[in-house]
């Protein structure tokens, strides 16, 4: 049952009004400098196993609060570059409000599955949906494999890529995904089993982590003598 962290950056001097995509040197701002440290500490009990970054800055500094400000400091952020933004070709530093008035804007939010964006290295959301949830599962083997099934790592990422995972996770259409909302520092937690994964938290962006801590050894043990199974969902909601 690897339970997979993801957390979108924080907020830089472009986020919201305009898409940053790819463009270098966007990092945090003061306010997202706040988020990422009061997000470090609510993650700083979580036993992580790795912490896995974009390439891009804004995750980079982000990836490193959690990491620096865990009970046990991890010393290197993995950088893996399929969890990086959507490429967004020409659309790449452009004003949201302009954007709007294009075509293809209405493409993106009724209908992702068919958007490629343009431009030489504009990219589909299917794409990057497939290259996203394929770095999870190839994560999520070697995460189990070289720290147990119960391990957790975190992942620092992009909205429109975490909401991408999220939908995959959740067996939604690429066309449902615009449904799901990612704001920044936030977290959003999903746990995968043999059978199914299960959507534990979305768009968190504040309260306690108790639940994300591995259950006590007896507790473990006494679940693979009785009850349902690891991926098994609880009926009648559970306690």
């Amino acid at each position: 049952m690897t339970t997979l962290l993801l957390v979108r950056h924080g907020l830089t001097a472009l986020t919201g009004p305009v898409l940053a995509g790819w463009t270098p040197e966007v990092r945090l701002d003061e306010r997202g400098r706040g988020q990422v440290r009061a997000l470090a500490a609510r993650l700083a009990p979580v036993l992580l196993a790795a912490v896995v970054s974009s390439p891009l800055e804004r995750c980079l500094e982000t990836a490193e609060a959690i990491a620096s400000g865990h009970a046990d400091p991890i010393d290197k952020v993995e950088v893996d570059e399929r969890f990086g933004e959507v490429r967004y070709g020409d659309w790449t530093g452009r004003p949201l409000k302009e954007l709007a008035e294009e075509p293809l804007w209405r493409v993106v939010q009724a209908h992702p599955s068919a958007a490629r964006f343009p431009g030489e290295d504009g990219e589909s959301l299917a794409d990057a949906q497939h290259r996203a949830v394929a770095a999870v599962r190839d994560w999520n083997a070697r995460i189990a494999a070289e720290h147990g099934p119960d391990a957790a790592y975190a992942v620092c990422s992009h909205g429109d890529i975490i909401k991408a995972v999220v939908a995959d996770a959740l067996g939604l259409h690429l066309d449902q995904f615009q449904r799901i909302q990612a704001a920044p520092a936030s977290l959003t937690v999903i746990r995968y089993t043999e059978l199914r994964p299960f959507l534990v938290r979305l768009n968190d962006t504040g309260g306690g982590v108790d639940d994300l801590l591995p259950p006590p050894e007896d507790e473990r043990e006494q679940g693979r003598e009785q009850g349902p199974g690891r991926g098994d969902a609880a009926v009648g909601g559970g306690a």
